[in-house]
Order: C-alpha cells, then structure tokens, then sequence
C-alpha cells in the first residue's frame, strides 16, 4: 500500500506465507488476528506475510486496518492480476512459501495460522531449503 511493486522472488531465503483477501470475507477477517500471531511468533527469523487485498479501494483497506492493527506488508491488486496468476478464486486463499522460492503449502477457506502444526511446517521450512 506504499506505492511500491513487490516480486516474489525479492523474498527467496525466507520462508513467505502469502495471503489473498478482502474486507467483505468473513472468513478472511477471521483468520487475520491468527495471522499475526505467527508473524510475531517468528519476527526474528527470515518469515514475511504478504497479504494480497483482492480488488478493493485503498481506502477501505485503510478503515479496515485501523479496527484490526496488522503489522504485515498489505499488498493491492487492483485488476486481480496477481489474484488471477495465482488461481485464488476461493477466498481466503494462502501458499506457503519455502526459502527456495517453491510453493510448499496451499490452503484454500480460513486457517487458524497460530495453530501448532502450522507452527510446525513453518519451523521446518525454515530449516529446510
């Protein structure tokens, strides 16, 4: 929401969870609070939330951040290019992503992302490749 573009491939050696969603997806909105605790749970290591916002006005996005403080990078794809390029037609739609840059996890509806196994696939991801 910065303005800048963001590629993928700038975040190779990290482990990335990137995430599509929007303000009117409950079950989006719903797993965001989990979402950040992950991202807290590993903010000393190599880990980023990329959060895609499908398609909205950048000022919705910013009244929906000021109830829910997200401390994530918010990305906008207006057009729904990205959206499209990634076959997230079921919202939320989220990939994890390996240091390698390789899609390790894909999971379609809501997740809680605090929940131990995904703490688990993201430990070892970061041990791995």
């Amino acid at each position: 929401m910065s303005g800048a573009t963001h590629d993928l491939a700038a975040y190779r050696g990290k482990v990335v969870l990137l995430n599509f969603w929007a303000t009117w997806c409950e079950p989006c909105r719903a797993e965001m609070p989990s979402i950040e605790r992950l991202r807290q749970q590993f903010s000393e290591a190599p880990f980023v939330v990329l959060a895609v916002n499908v398609d909205e006005p950048e000022a919705r996005i910013r009244r929906f951040l000021e109830r829910m403080p997200l401390h994530f990078v918010m990305l906008l794809d207006p057009g729904m290019q990205a959206t499209r390029a990634w076959n997230a037609r079921i919202l939320p739609a989220s990939y994890l992503i390996g240091r390698d840059g390789r899609i390790r996890y894909s999971v379609r509806g809501d997740l809680d992302w605090s929940s131990e196994h995904v703490v688990t696939a993201v430990r070892e991801l970061l041990r791995g490749p």
